[in-house]
């Protein structure tokens, strides 16, 4: 933190942040200060976040979305409480707070306590739907995000009841022929930001996150979307699991589920309520799944 906060108000008009690596080789990149200082001002408009705010930083300052919530505090005039960015960042302490930002293992360790919190937002991995049903009858005003380092953490939200992400002020969206989500946001980067994330565009400032275009599986000509299957299979695996396509001389792509431990038998009632060509033709078990520095995990790396 000490090492950031020297960075920001050094001689440059940039900061030097690393990729997550979630979807390839992480890499260096620049963010203009003026971009990171933008992205604090629509975080402000967009959740009506006042000065004197009360937030809670919890999260590990070495990544975008640790930093920008001291860049937050120190552009929206924020009193912020830092604690050790672990799974239990409410445990041992009192205090109710306006804001703060977490990933999806520290909301699921928090339950009880997140009524303390009035806004949250929760990003870092996708939220499975287990956990959105337990969000949802907690009274704060709970925000699923969606964005990456290039974006400088989020730029669309919604609350975990709706289907849509809303984008913040001044962001404006489109899709490429593969229908993968463009983003043009002139106050946080020059150029337009071409994702991998496949989408369903509901108007002008909505869209629906469908999947990765670099998951989705082609079975014998019927396109399917991991994500979307994982969800259903959501609480009906106990460890950690993906979907994936393997290489068949029939179908070009066979899908097939991935299971992370020590093998033992999946009885067919659990891929009840998936679509025919949705149910795996094959189950393989991985002892221990590659992931990144943050916890995501890569899917090609853990095949191999």
């Amino acid at each position: 933190m000490a090492k950031f906060i020297l960075e920001w108000f050094d001689d440059k008009d940039y900061v030097a942040l690393t990729t997550s690596g979630t979807t390839g080789t992480p890499k260096i990149i620049h963010l203009k200060k003026e971009a990171m200082v933008n992205s604090a001002l629509a975080t402000e408009v967009f959740f009506d976040l006042k000065e004197n705010c009360k937030a809670l930083h919890c999260l590990p300052t070495q990544y975008i979305a640790g930093k920008m919530m001291l860049v937050r505090a120190l552009v929206l005039g924020w009193d912020l409480d830092f604690v050790k960015p672990d799974t239990h960042p409410l445990d041992g302490n009192k205090e109710t707070y306006d804001f703060a930002a977490m990933v999806p293992l520290q909301v699921e360790k928090s339950l009880e306590q997140l009524h303390r919190v009035k806004t949250i937002i929760i990003g870092g991995a996708k939220l499975n739907p287990t956990l959105v049903n337990k969000l949802k009858i907690i009274p704060s005003d709970l925000y699923e995000t969606y964005g990456m380092t290039e974006t400088i953490t989020h730029v669309a939200a919604k609350k975990i009841q709706d289907n849509a992400f809303s984008v913040l002020p001044d962001i404006r969206i489109s899709t490429d022929k593969r229908n993968c989500l463009i983003i043009a946001a002139p106050r946080l980067s020059e150029d337009k930001i071409i994702t991998n994330d496949v989408v369903e565009i509901i108007d002008g400032n909505k869209f629906i996150w469908l999947g990765r275009f670099d998951n989705v599986i082609n079975s014998g000509g019927v396109k399917l979307f991991p994500e979307r299957i994982e969800e259903k299979l959501s609480g009906k695996i106990p460890q950690r699991f993906f979907v994936i396509g393997k290489p068949d001389s029939s179908l070009g792509e066979k899908l097939i589920l991935v299971v992370e431990g020590e093998p033992y038998a999946i009885g067919n009632s659990i891929f009840e309520g998936l679509d025919k060509y949705e149910k795996p033709k094959e189950v393989v078990f991985v002892s221990k799944f590659s992931e990144t520095e943050t916890g995501k995990i890569k899917r090609a790396e853990s095949m191999q």
